[in-house]
């Protein structure tokens, strides 16, 4: 059991599975802090060798921390109600489109222990409704458990980041993506920013800058402030930037992080002054968060891609130095092994599904080509499906890569095709999205992927793209697949399943999962799949779903019932 008191004087406890309230040893050393006024006076000899534009980061670094009480807070807890945006699920990449909230996060509750290296973080969410791994912002990957308790738990301890799925649920390692990112939250926001300058390799910069105000938060403005900026080095690998004004108060720490399909993805957090409290003993703390992932571009001014809004909320119970022990690093977490894992099964004469993880892929052989249903999650999958495609069907091109829509745990490999020659099959809603911001000539520096490394000449010139508004027949003369458009649904704009006619095989992506059991009733994605074989007069005798195993057509038709029109 963890536990300890909040500051109202109400007892919180948050029973965490094979988690015990002990010690252990982390991965992570001992975080050495090397003091500010040390390092405020060494840096007086490197004052006078500072570049035009450049500012000596320590005095500045040391106003903040003494505006806010740094020196004084060891471990914090917040408390709270927040929301939580999905980054990449959202209907269609446009103007003024948001990530989507799904529900709010009730009782929040983060605890932060600088020293240690650990937090945790817990609320409440309505289950049925997510995937049970997903926290907010990045991480939604479809085709995984679906959340089944109430009450959710997400930890990390050095290294290592796991989630349990209530308080009886066993704990589930988190993806070195994830694990990276949510070990970097514990450090962007202000106290946590300004320890993380204090650990040897944070390498300070510091410039200046003059800002409007922004006129969402801060009204009309007409005259700007001068802010300082202050740059550092976390973990060796993110450089991250807090915007500081005339009051020495940290507004807006930011930095950039790796995204499959948006590559150096933007990541930050806005505090206002007004949000800051006196929590006791010089401690002054933020109770309003508001974090973006994904730039906050509602107009296109820069991208298609509008999704920005991914957490924040109101934690105005703080709750300042009562460190509970770090919580334990589970041995299923120490030991999760995330190596890509491809397990193919031919389903028909030349058609295979490749599964082996939370997404399948199709390969559908033609005489001289081959064309593959869905690229998935992220390079590394599709690398592996590839090889396996490759494998499977010796001395023939992938010359096609059929995508069924824009939602991003579909898209993570959509620039591995690109790199291998494949032509991307897409609906045309997506492919002012795709040729914008994801299929580009953008460096990416986090997570380097092949066309980044090696961009082929002809990825500004067109040739990679088909677009379908309605339908479209891939053919060698003896095998049709035919890609048709489905709609209209709430769950995605531009949704494309594809059919093999002599197979009677229908291929989709999210309108009727089969890892998971059915519902009580159709979703709207159910009964327009259905209604849309129908209209088109399709026989089908097997549905092939990218999360889960094949299905016959009938489980489909009796799941719709009467909700279907014939």
């Amino acid at each position: 059991m963890i536990s300890f008191y909040g500051i109202t004087g109400r007892r919180n406890v948050f029973a965490v599975g094979a988690v015990r309230a002990y010690r252990t040893q982390s991965r992570r050393p001992s975080v050495a802090w090397i003091p500010l006024s040390m390092l405020f006076a060494s840096s007086q000899l490197a004052a006078q060798e500072l570049e035009p534009g450049y500012l000596d980061p320590w005095p500045i670094l040391h106003a903040a921390a003494d505006a806010i009480g740094t020196d004084n807070l060891r471990c914090v807890t917040i408390f709270g109600t927040g929301y939580a945006g999905a980054v990449g699920q959202q209907t269609l990449n446009d103007k003024n489109v948001d990530w989507p909230r799904i529900d709010p996060l009730d009782n929040y509750t983060r605890t932060m222990n600088w020293e240690a290296g650990t937090m945790l973080e817990s609320f409440e969410r309505p289950p049925g409704n997510n995937p049970s791994s997903w926290k907010y912002g990045q991480g939604w990957l479809g085709g995984t458990p679906v959340q089944q308790d109430s009450r959710q738990f997400f930890m990390v301890n050095g290294d290592y980041a796991w989630h349990q799925d209530g308080e009886d649920g066993a704990p589930v390692a988190a993806p070195p993506r994830d694990a990276a990112l949510w070990q970097l939250d514990m450090w962007i926001n202000p106290h946590g920013f300004i320890k993380a300058a204090r650990i040897p390799g944070a390498y300070p910069r510091a410039s200046w800058r003059w800002e409007l105000g922004e006129m969402g938060r801060d009204g009309p403005t007409t005259m700007p402030e001068k802010m300082t900026v202050v740059s550092i080095m976390i973990a060796g690998k993110y450089r991250v930037d807090a915007t500081i004004n005339k009051e020495s108060m940290l507004q807006r720490i930011h930095t950039w992080v790796p995204d499959p399909v948006l590559g150096d993805f933007n990541y930050e957090h806005e505090f206002t002054n007004a949000s800051y409290i006196n929590i006791g003993d010089g401690i002054r703390f933020p109770t309003g968060w508001h974090s973006h992932q994904g730039w906050d571009d509602n107009y296109q001014a820069q991208n298609i891609n509008a999704g920005h809004n991914s957490f924040g909320g109101t934690f105005d119970q703080i709750q300042a130095n009562e460190c509970p022990d770090p919580v334990t690093v589970p041995n299923s977490v120490r030991e999760a092994d995330f190596s890509a894992n491809v397990e193919s099964n031919e389903i028909a004469d030349g058609i295979y599904l490749i599964g082996g993880t939370s997404h399948n892929s199709v390969a559908v052989e033609f005489e001289d080509f081959v064309a593959v249903v869905e690229a998935p999650i992220d390079e590394a999958r599709s690398l592996v499906v590839i090889e396996e495609v490759v494998r499977l069907a010796p001395g023939k091109p992938i010359r096609f890569l059929v995508n069924t829509h824009q939602h991003h745990d579909h898209i993570g490999g959509l620039r591995t095709y690109m790199h291998i020659g494949a032509t991307i099959i897409t609906h045309r809603l997506n492919y002012p999205f795709y040729t914008r911001d994801v299929l580009n000539y953008d460096q990416r520096t986090l997570e380097p992927d092949m066309v980044s490394m090696w961009p082929p000449t002809e990825l500004a010139e067109g040739y990679f793209y088909e677009q379908v508004t309605e339908n479209y027949i891939v053919s060698d003369g003896e095998r049709n697949m035919n890609i048709y458009y489905v709609h209209p649904l709430d769950h995605v704009q531009g949704m494309l399943m594809a059919y093999l006619p002599d197979e009677e095989i229908v291929i989709e992506a999210d309108l009727f999962d089969t890892h998971v059991p059915p519902p009580a009733s159709p979703s709207n994605a159910h009964i327009n799949f259905y209604n849309t074989v129908r209209r088109l007069g399709l026989e089908v005798g097997t549905i092939v779903p990218i999360h889960g195993s094949p299905a016959p057509w009938s489980d489909l038709v009796e799941l719709v019932g009467d909700a279907g029109a014939e």
